[in-house]
């Protein structure tokens, strides 16, 4: 690519890179501060845990996409070579298996899982 669009993608790529760590890195530090605010006003320790994990994973599933953008766009747009190609897929494959372990270590059940809670919800509420 010539011009100016290389180097804006280029700069676009690093700045997604830098909001995705910084959601990761700002999502651990508000999780920190939120779980000891719980503790202090008397949450018990394993349900502030509990949430502290909860809290910390949803910040790197959110870094994660940012961060798998970045990978995208820089594959795609910026260099599109077969190795780079590969890497992505490397990447996209990690992604998605920490995704799927993070969310079920966060909502404690199977993905597949969460319309059959609802489901199961849904029918235990009387009819108003």
């Amino acid at each position: 690519m010539d011009g100016w669009l290389s180097p804006a993608l280029e700069f676009t790529t690093r700045a997604i890179e830098v909001a995705g760590t910084a959601v990761i890195v700002l999502g651990t530090i508000a999780a920190t501060i939120f779980v000891l605010r719980q503790i202090l006003q008397g949450t018990s320790r394993e349900d502030a845990f509990h949430l502290y994990r909860s809290n910390v994973g949803r910040a790197i599933l959110l870094g994660l996409e940012f961060l798998v953008a970045a990978d995208i766009i820089n594959t795609v747009a910026i260099e599109p070579t077969l190795q780079s190609v590969i890497i992505l897929g490397g990447v996209v494959l990690i992604r998605t298996f920490l995704s799927f372990s993070l969310e079920v270590e966060i909502e404690g059940r199977w993905p597949w899982e969460r319309h059959k809670g609802e489901q199961r919800g849904s029918r235990a509420q009387p009819d108003q």
